[in-house]
C-alpha cells in the first residue's frame, strides 16, 4: 500500500554526527574519513539498490567520488557546531518495481535538489519488513552551500525556509502520484497530515533495516537508526490500539479519497496501521465489526464493497439539501427581465441556441437547485452570463465558485460573474465573512470536480440560508480528487437541463469527435482525427515528442495571431516539453536576453517574450493558478507579464515566485480552457476523463502524438485512452435487502425504504405471481432521467419505442395497454396516453408521499393510504395491471418513484413494459418472448444510433438505459437467457467473452458498465 512519508533534519557535529560516516551507513560503503584519520565500514549493510552522487551545474567533477565530496565538506566546515548537510529521507510507493523506484526518486531529486544548485547524495534503500513486505525508501544528502568550479561559496539560507520544505513535500505526493498514474497503479498518496485530511491518526516515521550498533566516534546515526525503527513500530501499535478501540478513525481514512471501498483496502491500511500479526488481525476484526462500517454488495468484479455510515449520512444531508432547494421558489426572474438579457446579448453578437436558451429559462424559473450537463465547448459560460444579467436585473446578487483557481477565473471571464475558489468561499464562511442570504445566486462551475463532503457544506448551507445555486460540469470530464461523484448522481436524482451542441470547434466533424469523447466513443473520436492525419506515432516517446514541439513550432510561426497550448499528463513531461519549446524560441530569435531566477519550483531562466503560467491564486495580483501569459519584462527582482485577457502584471520574485513556463500544461490544469489549437502527448497514464479534456479544449485543430514504446498498437492506444475510472457514491449500490440492511440493522432511514413500504402494499398473491422478484432487487440504469419529449429527428415517441415490434395476437401492446384490434382516431389514442401518464405520476406521488412518512408497520396516514387507494384505481381504469406493474418496477429501482412523480415518465414507461412481460410470460409461446425481445432490442438499437447522430443526447441516453434493463433482465429469466443463447449475432455479439448473456450483450454495445452491482 502506498504510503507517504517525507522527513527533512540537518546532520550536524554537534549531535556528534560526522557527514563522511553518516553518508557511508547510507551507501553501504567504506568511505576513509580524512578529519579523524579513521575509516567507516557498512559495506556489509544489505539492502541498498541504487547509489550515486548527482552535481549540479558548474559543480567539480570530483566530488562525483562520495568520500572526496564529504571529505571536502568537513574541510570547509571548521566550526565545532557546524551544519554539515540537510538529509531528505522520503517513503517510495511498495507499488512499484525497484527500476521504478529508482528512476522515480532520481526525478525527484534532480527537480527538487540539483536543480537549485545542491549537490545531492542519493541512496535507495529496499529493506524487508519482518512480515517479508517491502519497505522501499531514499535518503538524500544535500550540501547547504553554493557551489561552482572552485569549490563551496557561501551557505544559501533559502534552502532553511520553511516554506521549501513544504514545497518539497508536496512535490514529492505531485511526483509520486503522477507516476503511479501514469503506469495504471491504483494507489494515491496524500502529503498533508494526518490532522489535517481530519484523520485522528499519529503519523508514521520511515525506518531503514535494523542497523547494528557500532562504537566509534561520528556513528551516532546507527544509534539513532536503531531508535527509529523501534519509534516506527510504537507509532504503528498505537495507531492500531486507537483503531482497536474506535474503529471509526480508520474508517475516516479509508473514505479520505473513495466513497466505497473493498476487503483489500481494509487490509492495506490494518497492515499499515498494526504492529505484527496479532495486532494485525485484531486491527481487522476490529475494522469489519465496526458499528459505522456498511456492506453494499458486490460490486462488478464480484468483490464486496463497503462504505461507511458517516460516508452515507453525508450523501443523505447532500440530497435532503438538494430535495429542499428543488423544492424552493423563490428565485424567479420574470420573462421580461429574460427577453431583455437576451436582446442586450444579441447585440453584442451572442446569439444563445435553442438548447442555451431552453437552459436559461430552466435555470431562471425560481427553483433553488438548478442542474446544467453540458459537453465540453459547448457555450455554458455564454449562456450564463446571460442568465447573470436576468438575475441581477431581477435584484438578486450572483456569486461564482469553482474547485480550481483556473476554472473559477475562466468562469468570471466567460460569463462576468465574480468568482472564487470554494476553498477560499468557506474560509470566509468560517470567518463569518461573505455569507449567502436568500438573495444569492451561486453558480458552481466544474461542479463534476467537487468532492462529496465539500459539495455537501456548501449546499447545506446554501439550503439552510435559502439561497439558489446553479451546478455546471460534465460528468465525464476529470473526477473529483476526494470521494464521491456528488454532481453525477444530483443529475440522476434531479435531471437537469443538457447543452448538447458543441460550438467550441468551427468544424462540423470535430464537434462531432468531441460528442464522441463526451459519450465515451473514444475510438470513434480518435479515428476522426486520425483520417485528417491528426494522429501521428513515433518509434519512441522521445521520437514523438521531439515530433510534437517541431510541429508546435511550425503552426506558431504560420499562425502568430492563434492561440495554442502543449498537452500532457504528468508535471514531468511538462517541464521537458517547456524546456524544448523554449529551445525552439530561443533559436527562432523570439526571446530577449536570458535571466536566471530562482522560483517555487527551482531555478528558471525567463526572457522577454517567454510564455508563463503563475501556479498560485493571489487576489492583489489578479492572478489564479493556472492563469497564462507573456513576460514583458524580467529581471533578477521582479517581473511584468501581460496575461491573456490583457492585463499588465508588475510583481517582485521575493513576494511571489509561483511561476513556470507556460508553452505546456497538464491536462488536469487545461480543464475549462479553450486555445485555437493544442498538441498532445499521450502517455500511460491516460483515461477517457483525461482524453476527453485533452481533445476538446481546440476551436480549429487538434494534434494528437504517442511513441510506440509506450503504445505498442493503435489498438493499445484507444484501449488506455478509453479506460472509464469514473468515481462512485455509496447510493450507487443496492444491496439484496436494502431495506433489512440499511433501516433495521444500522438504524439508518433511506429512500430506499419505499421498497419495504411497497413490500407490504403489493398484494401476497401478486408477489407470487412476479416469482419472488421483491426479494432480488436490481441496481438503477446507468443513465440519467430525461424529460418527457414529444418526438422529434431522430426521436421516437417512448411508447412508439416500445411498442413497434407490435403485439402477440390477442394480446395488448405491452406500452400502451390498448388492445390489438383497436381502431380509435389518434387524437383519441392520445387523449388516453395522457390519462395514463396523469394516472402514473398521481400513483408515484402517493407513493413518495408514504416513503417520507409512513410508521413502523410501513403504513402512512388514513388520507394518504385512501389517496393511494384512489390512485390505483385511476390507474387501473386507464391502464389495467397498471399500478400492479409500477410498483413491481419501483421495487426494483425505487428511484422511478421519485422520476415519475416528478413528470419524467420515460424511464418509467420502458420499466412497465418489462414488468408487463414477466407478468404475462408464462403463458406465452417462450419462441416468441425470444423473438419480441430480439426484434425491441434491435429496434432500440436503431433507435440510439439515429438519436446520437441526430445529436439528441437525451434520447440516446434514455433509449441506451431501456437497453441496459433488458441486459440486466435476463439474469433473472433463465429460459429466455437460453433461447437467446444461440442468437448472439442477432443481438451485436461478435465476440464470445464467456460471461453470462446480459454481461455479453452490455459488454458489446457498450452499455451497463460503470457503477453499481455488476451484472
Amino acid at each position: 500500500m502506498a504510503i507517504y512519508h517525507l522527513h527533512v533534519k540537518v546532520i550536524g557535529r554537534k549531535a556528534g554526527s560526522s557527514a563522511v560516516a553518516s553518508a557511508a551507513y547510507r551507501s553501504a560503503s567504506r568511505l576513509r574519513d580524512e578529519r579523524i584519520d579513521r575509516s567507516h565500514d557498512f559495506s556489509a549493510k544489505r539492502g541498498v539498490v541504487h547509489s550515486e552522487v548527482m552535481l549540479p551545474k558548474d559543480a567539480p567533477d570530483a566530488w562525483s567520488d562520495r568520500e572526496r565530496l564529504w571529505n571536502d565538506v568537513e574541510a570547509f566546515e571548521v566550526r565545532k557546531d557546524a551544519q554539515l548537510a540537510r538529509e531528505v529521507e522520503f517513503a517510495l510507493p511498495r507499488e512499484l518495481s525497484q527500476a521504478q523506484g529508482i528512476e522515480l526518486a532520481r526525478d525527484f531529486v534532480q527537480a527538487e535538489f540539483v536543480s537549485r544548485g545542491m549537490v545531492a547524495d542519493l541512496n535507495v534503500h529496499w529493506d524487508r519488513a519482518e512480515d517479508g513486505s517491502p519497505k522501499p525508501h531514499a535518503h538524500v544528502m544535500l550540501t547547504m552551500r553554493s557551489v561552482d568550479e572552485n569549490g563551496f561559496g557561501a551557505k544559501v539560507r533559502d534552502w532553511n525556509r520553511t516554506e521549501l520544505v513544504e514545497r518539497w513535500r508536496e512535490r514529492w505526493a505531485e511526483l509520486a502520484n503522477e507516476r503511479l498514474s501514469e503506469l495504471d497503479i491504483d494507489a494515491r498518496i496524500d502529503h498533508r497530515s494526518l490532522e489535517a485530511q481530519g484523520i485522528a491518526l499519529e503519523p508514521q516515521t520511515q525506518i531503514g533495516a535494523p542497523a547494528q550498533r557500532i562504537e566509534g566516534s561520528g556513528l551516532a546515526t546507527c544509534d539513532i537508526e536503531a531508535d527509529r525503527a523501534e519509534l516506527h513500530r510504537q507509532i504503528a501499535r498505537n495507531n492500531g490500539a486507537r483503531i482497536i478501540a474506535d474503529p471509526s478513525v480508520a474508517l475516516d481514512a479509508i473514505t479520505h479519497q473513495q466513497s466505497t471501498f473493498t476487503r483489500k483496502d481494509i487490509a492495506k491500511f490494518a497492515h499499515r496501521h498494526s504492529d505484527g500479526v496479532d495486532q494485525f488481525s485484531a486491527v481487522m476484526s476490529a475494522i469489519s465489526n465496526a458499528p459505522d462500517l456498511i456492506e453494499l454488495g458486490k460490486d462488478g468484479r464480484g468483490e464486496d464493497r463497503f462504505t461507511t455510515r458517516q460516508m452515507i449520512e453525508t450523501e443523505q444531508r447532500l440530497y435532503r439539501a438538494t430535495e429542499r432547494m428543488a423544492r424552493g421558489e423563490r428565485h424567479a426572474v420574470s420573462g421580461a427581465h429574460r427577453e431583455a438579457a437576451l436582446e442586450k446579448a444579441k447585440q453584442g453578437s451572442l446569439v444563445l441556441s435553442g438548447e442555451q436558451a431552453d437552459a436559461l429559462n430552466r435555470i431562471t424559473d425560481g427553483r433553488g437547485l438548478g442542474v446544467v450537463v453540458g459537453f465540453a465547448g459547448t457555450g455554458k459560460s455564454a449562456m450564463l452570463g446571460v442568465a447573470r444579467q436576468a438575475w441581477a436585473a431581477a435584484g438578486y446578487e450572483v456569486r461564482g465558485a469553482a474547485l480550481s483557481g483556473i476554472a473559477a477565473e475562466n468562469l468570471e471571464g466567460g460569463s462576468g460573474i465574480s468568482s472564487r475558489t470554494i476553498a477560499s468561499m468557506e474560509h470566509s464562511w468560517g470567518q463569518g465573512r461573505d455569507l449567502l442570504t436568500s438573495r444569492d445566486v451561486l453558480v458552481t462551475d466544474e461542479a463534476g470536480m467537487v468532492g462529496t463532503r465539500q459539495l455537501e457544506r456548501v449546499l447545506s448551507h446554501a439550503a439552510d440560508v435559502g439561497a439558489k445555486v446553479v451546478l455546471v460540469g460534465d460528468p465525464q470530464q476529470l473526477q473529483a480528487i476526494e470521494a464521491g461523484a456528488a454532481f453525477r448522481s444530483i443529475h440522476e436524482r434531479h435531471g437537469g437541463v443538457e447543452i448538447g451542441q458543441v460550438r467550441r470547434q468551427r468544424e462540423d466533424w470535430q464537434r462531432d469527435a468531441t460528442r464522441d469523447l463526451a459519450t465515451g466513443r473514444i475510438n470513434a473520436a480518435i479515428s476522426a482525427y486520425d483520417a485528417q492525419g491528426m494522429v501521428h506515432q513515433a518509434a519512441t516517446r522521445d521520437e514523438a515528442r521531439g515530433e510534437l514541439v517541431a510541429r508546435w513550432d511550425r503552426d506558431r510561426q504560420a499562425h502568430p495571431e492563434a492561440s495554442r497550448i502543449i498537452l500532457t499528463h504528468t508535471n514531468d513531461e511538462v517541464r521537458v516539453l517547456n524546456q524544448a519549446a523554449r529551445e525552439r524560441m530561443r533559436a527562432a530569435g523570439d526571446l530577449g536576453d536570458e535571466v536566471q531566477v530562482n522560483v517555487e519550483r527551482g531555478t528558471r531562466n525567463f526572457a522577454g517574450g517567454d510564455r508563463i503560467m503563475f501556479l498560485r491564486n493571489e487576489r492583489g495580483l489578479g492572478v489564479k493558478n493556472g492563469t497564462l501569459g507573456i513576460v514583458e519584462e524580467v529581471s533578477k527582482q521582479g517581473m511584468t507579464v501581460r496575461v491573456d485577457d490583457g492585463m499588465s502584471v508588475r510583481f517582485d520574485l521575493k513576494d511571489y515566485a509561483h511561476i513556470d513556463h507556460g508553452y505546456a500544461a497538464t491536462i488536469h490544469k487545461a480543464q475549462g480552457m479553450t486555445v485555437d489549437r493544442t498538441h498532445v502527448l499521450a502517455t500511460p497514464g491516460m483515461d477517457a476523463h483525461g482524453s476527453y479534456v485533452a481533445l476538446s479544449r481546440h476551436r480549429d485543430g487538434m494534434d494528437l502524438h504517442y511513441g510506440k514504446d509506450d503504445f505498442a498498437t493503435r489498438d493499445r492506444l484507444v484501449r488506455t485512452l478509453s479506460r472509464d475510472r469514473a468515481k462512485d457514491m455509496a447510493s450507487d449500490y443496492e444491496q439484496i435487502d436494502p431495506a433489512q440492511s440499511y433501516a433495521e440493522r444500522r438504524g439508518i432511514t433511506f429512500r430506499e425504504r419505499v421498497v419495504d413500504i411497497v413490500r407490504r402494499i403489493i398484494p401476497e398473491k401478486l408477489r407470487d405471481r412476479i416469482g419472488g422478484l421483491v426479494d432480488g432487487l436490481r441496481s438503477p440504469a446507468d443513465a440519467e432521467p430525461m424529460q418527457e419529449r414529444g418526438p422529434g429527428p431522430g426521436r421516437e415517441d417512448v411508447g412508439a419505442q416500445i411498442g413497434d415490434a407490435g403485439p402477440p395476437p390477442g394480446r395488448e401492446n405491452l406500452a400502451t395497454g390498448v388492445p390489438p384490434d383497436t381502431t380509435a382516431p389518434l387524437d383519441a389514442e392520445a387523449a388516453l396516453r395522457s390519462a395514463r401518464t396523469k394516472a402514473l405520476v398521481r400513483h408515484a406521488r402517493a407513493l413518495d408521499a408514504m416513503s417520507h412518512n409512513a410508521n413502523a408497520d410501513g403504513q402512512g396516514s388514513p388520507e394518504q393510504m385512501r389517496e393511494l387507494t384512489d390512485a390505483r384505481s385511476a390507474f387501473e381504469k386507464v391502464r389495467p395491471y397498471g399500478w400492479r406493474d409500477a410498483e413491481a418496477a419501483y421495487v426494483k429501482n425505487p428511484e422511478l418513484v421519485r422520476e415519475a412523480g416528478a413528470g419524467r415518465v420515460n424511464r418509467v414507461v420502458l420499466a412497465l413494459q418489462l414488468e408487463t412481460e414477466i407478468r404475462t410470460g408464462p403463458d406465452d409461446d417462450p419462441s416468441r418472448r425470444a423473438d419480441r425481445f430480439v426484434e425491441r432490442w434491435q429496434k432500440l438499437d436503431r433507435s440510439s444510433q439515429r438519436q446520437y447522430q441526430a445529436g439528441d443526447m437525451s434520447g440516446y441516453k434514455s433509449t441506451r438505459s431501456a437497453m441496459s434493463d433488458m441486459a440486466k433482465s435476463l439474469a433473472r429469466d433463465p429460459q429466455l437467457e437460453s433461447l437467446l443463447a444461440n442468437r448472439k449475432r442477432q443481438l451485436g455479439i461478435n465476440v464470445d467473452s464467456g460471461r453470462r448473456l446480459g454481461a455479453e450483450v452490455a459488454l458489446s454495445h457498450g452499455i451497463g458498465k460503470g457503477r453499481g452491482i455488476g451484472i
